[in-house]
């Protein structure tokens, strides 16, 4: 067996997955984004929907380690829309994750505010550390927004 032969068997190997790093299954903890708090309102309620819909806010909510989806953990979300600023009482609610983890809300278009579409969501539950997320859409036209949490025990 040449060198050559054997490094092919080993990348092929190691793409394949058979050969991965120890830590590729670790979930590193999210880190709160700069901006995300800002007009973040303690316990808004918890609702189907805010205002009209038609946008559709998504995501995951895992344990950072391993990775296990986190079901009834509750996810807000605020942000300008068409119906309100972000700083509108009712721009703000909340939702559970299901049993697998995953959260929807449906809520008013998101539009720019300060030159940019984005939304502000946060995990503020008692069991993990809070986070705060302030994603920005690749275009005002999106239709949806995802943003997964991965979060650390307290």
């Amino acid at each position: 067996m040449t060198r050559r032969s054997l490094l092919t068997i080993a990348a092929a190997t190691a793409a394949s997955g058979v050969i991965s790093p120890a830590n590729a299954q670790a979930f590193d903890a999210t880190p709160t984004m700069r901006g995300g708090s800002n007009n973040y309102r303690p316990g808004a309620p918890i609702v189907e929907r805010i205002g009209g819909g038609g946008f559709w806010m998504r995501g995951t909510v895992r344990r950072a380690g391993d990775g296990a989806p986190l079901a009834g953990q509750r996810i807000q979300v605020w942000a300008h829309t068409t119906e309100g600023h972000e700083r509108d009482p009712n721009s703000h609610g909340a939702t559970l994750t299901d049993a697998n983890g995953v959260f929807r809300l449906e809520m008013p278009q998101i539009v720019p505010a300060f030159g940019q579409a984005h939304a502000h969501l946060a995990y503020d539950g008692d069991e993990f550390e809070t986070v705060f997320l302030r994603p920005v859409m690749a275009s005002s036209a999106d239709t949806s927004l995802t943003a997964n949490f991965v979060l650390q025990p307290v």
